[in-house]
């Protein structure tokens, strides 16, 4: 489907949806199917591009272990359980049921993360064939130069759209415009600009789901461990609110990432430390003892029977007493080991940034929005969705579950709306 244009005289449409991302085409498909005129736009040559790059081009489409009676496990926010509404109207299982429509071939590879078999493109397609089956307009590339409302117009004109190919006009307002996470695909603050000007209030925004960085002295032993990867149990925050995931650690020329760090960063505050536990369910003080009874062998070749061995080496090589046979160790300094592999705190200097972030934390308040339709409370007829409210979800499809839910739940509430003036 090629991007489309309206005729000149064409310029009245019940919705116009600003960003067609998964959310802003999924709402497009599914208000345009409920018998509503649509405009789709983005400022992007491309459709999706970040559905297209997600999942290594295989797309994470949802995940089927979403418990939507709690989805707070499953998100960040200042409300996590503003995205319980829309979370159990529109399930991972609906979605599974378009892909199977389309005869869109899936897999589960871990943890309920749902992939397509081929490429993300199918996704796209998909949605792109639902975007014609409700008779959608889409304007791509078009720029959006100013947005105006005038509450004194006709029901149905009331949001005025400045676009580099004309004025149009719409009865709703939906900001689909995602976050600010890999720029180089066209990320923008707009939609945040836009929110701003109807006076809904924002969350302050920071790279979400992002590798972490480290520097100085603390850093120099692993800097070369570029690439080496391993299992770990990975926690942040204080006592009372700590989180912690078990996930892939891996090492990078500038710091950590794998599915461990990126889950952690949505959590991690600035100055706060990781605790690491390099061999989760081992008890690797018993693990040493054992092997100092039995081995003649140098404690890093121990320690290689349950860690890669770059890994081992860099731990051992930071203390004296630790390169040597492990029989000659004391036990003091095995304990000392065994404590900082089982502990091993460590405190980012930052993060990769919006470059390499999957995702973009905080947004437009929830507090401003409806839960059950994403219409603004002190805005009639502008409706906010996706990425660029303030809910995050975890990785591995919570987010593109986040897109269609938010995006089904505001198509509904348009075509509840009363029909246009004539």
């Amino acid at each position: 489907m090629t991007a489309a244009t309206y005729p000149s005289a064409e310029t009245d449409f019940d919705a116009i949806i600003l960003g067609a991302g998964a959310a802003g085409l999924f709402c497009a498909a599914q208000a345009g199917q409920l018998g509503l005129k649509v405009l789709l736009i983005d400022h992007a040559e491309k459709v999706a591009e970040k559905i297209r790059i997600s999942g290594g081009g295989r797309c994470n489409f949802t995940n089927r272990d979403l418990d939507v009676r709690a989805p707070h496990k499953h998100y960040v926010g200042q409300n996590p359980q503003f995205c319980r509404s829309a979370l159990s109207r529109y399930t991972p299982n609906d979605f599974i049921a378009l892909l199977d429509k389309h005869g869109i071939a899936y897999e589960e590879k871990h943890k309920g993360q749902l992939f397509a078999c081929r490429s993300a493109e199918d996704i796209i397609q998909m949605l792109l064939a639902e975007c014609q089956a409700g008779h959608v307009q889409r304007w791509q590339p078009c720029s959006v130069k100013k947005v105006a409302f005038d509450p004194a117009q006709a029901h149905s004109r009331k949001y005025a759209v400045h676009t580099d190919r004309g004025v149009v006009h719409a009865r709703c307002l939906v900001l689909a415009t995602g976050g600010l996470s890999i720029p180089k695909i066209g990320a923008t603050d707009f939609g945040y600009r836009l929110a701003q000007q109807f006076g809904l209030p924002l969350v302050e925004r920071r790279p979400g789901l992002v590798p972490l960085t480290f520097d100085g002295e603390h850093w120099q032993p692993y800097a070369q461990l570029a690439g080496l990867a391993l299992n770990v149990e990975i926690s942040t925050g204080s006592q009372k609110e700590r989180v912690t995931f078990q996930e892939d650690l891996l090492f990078t020329h500038r710091g950590l990432s794998g599915p461990a760090v990126l889950q952690i960063s949505s959590y991690w505050k600035e100055g706060s430390p990781l605790k690491i536990n390099l061999l989760p369910g081992s008890d690797v003080g018993e693990l040493l003892q054992q092997a100092k009874s039995c081995s003649r062998k140098l404690v890093a070749n121990e320690l290689s029977a349950y860690m890669p061995s770059r890994l081992a080496d860099a731990w051992t090589a930071q203390r004296p007493e630790l390169q040597r046979p492990i029989n000659e160790v004391s036990d003091k300094a095995l304990a000392a080991l065994a404590e900082k592999l089982s502990r091993w705190e460590i405190t980012p200097s930052g993060s990769e940034g919006y470059k390499k972030a999957e995702v973009t934390l905080g947004g437009i308040d929830t507090k401003a929005l409806s839960q059950k339709t994403m219409e603004a409370k002190s805005q009639p007829g502008l409706y906010c969705i996706g990425e660029v409210v303030d809910i995050t979800g975890w990785l591995g499809g919570y987010n593109f579950q986040w897109a269609w839910a938010s995006a089904f739940a505001c198509a509904q509430a348009m075509a509840q709306q009363p029909a246009n003036d004539q």
